[in-house]
């Protein structure tokens, strides 16, 4: 057996933790099928004192993270801090060029830097690792890069944040409203420091931003994905969602086409039929279509210290064995630029709801709205009224443009009935 490979680690929360128990507790079996015995030789957080649940008190204790491209007992840095910039970033760069690999489960760093440091990675021969960065414990990036790698892959969509699907399931499940369960899950835990991370649709397009890089072969470009969150949607859209034979989902949904890459992340109605539409609770699911593939599924918890902890270890393990290739599964001079496709040229039929006032006119008004952009209805549903004299009207359109359904609702939301903004959810017949 040759020399141990020597690792530090930066960040000792969730994933720092599992990391260690796993290096721990499979020593040995790790050392069997890598021919090398994994060594952590540093660790590095922001409170010494806080009581882990590990022993940690056989690895030096470094008080800056940034030493640890400087020690020579040091072969891989792995960093857990988090945050597209600042420490986390500067340790990248400082521990690529000084040699060492580096492995992280960042999705924001990746994001935003993942080009620049895989060309970091390559030009000093070392490897970048992120498999924890998506996806927690589905294997989704090694699987694209490598399983599928003999295919021209079309379309990646998914589950990419099990909060939000935990959410949407708890709200179907028990006939709450949006807010009462996000009350729920805070207690619980779930949310992320910046729950707008989760919210707001943010740590799904990091992880969609990266997805299409490996998927595509292009330029990670979070700044082109489009991000729409599930704070709008009410207990009332998943009712009608159920009567029309849909259950939503927030996914991130990518392709490649000779028109450019699309990349938005929303909440989508999915047919109840469809694989995707059944992943519940913190899971996260992601299909790829690719043309000699046809289309594979993958279903695995996405987050939590046991699922991304056994990613970042993977990734370790490949060094071990001695794998440094490109990053992304493609040299860096060879990641495309690809032509950004707008939300606003998206085609297909949409869920419309609205809350008006119950009185004379209303739907003729709407109806007017939706004709002048030439938007066609498949469905109109008018339930009774609430002891407020309001109503909700929900229709389910042919397929349209995006900017014309954006255009009509905003006439809409001008007509004194309206009493809530329109909320529009894409129909996605996956």
């Amino acid at each position: 057996m040759t020399n141990p490979l020597k690792i530090a680690i930066a960040g000792l929360g969730t994933v720092g933790v599992g990391v260690i128990k796993i290096l721990q507790e499979h020593r040995n079996m790790i050392a069997a099928r890598t021919g090398r015995v994994i060594e952590i030789t540093a660790v590095s957080a922001s409170n010494r004192s806080r009581d882990r649940g590990i022993d940690i008190s056989g690895y030096d204790w470094v008080d800056n993270v940034l030493d640890f491209a400087n020690r020579d007992d040091v072969e891989i840095v792995v960093e857990l801090i988090g945050g597209s910039d600042g420490v986390a970033r500067e340790l990248a760069q400082k521990s690529l060029a000084s040699g060492k690999s580096f492995v992280t489960a960042n999705k924001a760093l990746i994001a935003h830097h993942g080009a620049e440091l895989a060309q970091n990675a390559q030009d000093n021969d070392v490897a970048l690792g992120f498999e924890g960065a998506v996806a927690g414990g589905i294997p989704i990036l090694k699987s694209i890069g490598e399983g599928l790698a003999a295919n021209k892959l079309t379309k990646v969509y998914g589950i990419l944040n099990g909060t939000t699907n935990y959410i949407l399931t708890q709200m179907e499940a028990k006939g709450k409203d949006y807010g009462e369960i996000l009350e729920e899950t805070k207690l619980l835990g779930y949310l992320e420091a910046d729950p707008s991370l989760d919210l707001d649709g943010i740590d799904a397009g990091h992880k969609l931003a990266i997805l299409s890089s490996v998927a595509f072969g292009v330029k990670t470009n979070f700044d082109n994905v489009y991000m729409e969150g599930i704070r709008r949607i009410k207990l009332v859209d998943i009712e009608y969602a159920r009567e029309l034979g849909y259950r939503i989902k927030l996914l991130g949904i990518s392709s490649l086409s000779e028109a450019g890459l699309e990349q938005r992340v929303h909440p989508c109605m999915v047919p109840k039929t469809a694989p995707i539409a059944i992943v519940d609770d913190g899971f996260n699911a992601i299909v790829v279509d690719g043309d000699y593939i046809d289309r594979t599924f993958y279903e695995g918890r996405g987050a939590g210290e046991g699922p991304t902890a056994s990613a970042v270890v993977a990734d370790i393990i490949d060094i071990a064995r001695g794998h440094t290739g490109p990053a992304f599964f493609v040299p860096p001079s060879e990641m495309l630029d690809a032509k950004a496709i707008s939300i606003s040229d998206r085609v297909g039929p949409y869920y419309i709801r609205l809350h008006v006032e119950e009185q004379p006119g209303v739907i003729a008004d709407i109806t007017a709205a939706l004709r002048d952009e030439d938007v066609s209805l498949h469905i109109m549903l008018q339930k009774g009224s609430e002891q407020d004299g309001t109503v909700y009207v929900v229709m389910v359109t042919h397929d349209t443009h995006e900017k014309r359904i954006m255009n009509a609702l905003s006439q809409i939301d001008s007509l004194s009935s309206v009493i809530d903004k329109p909320l529009a959810i894409r129909i996605e017949n996956l």
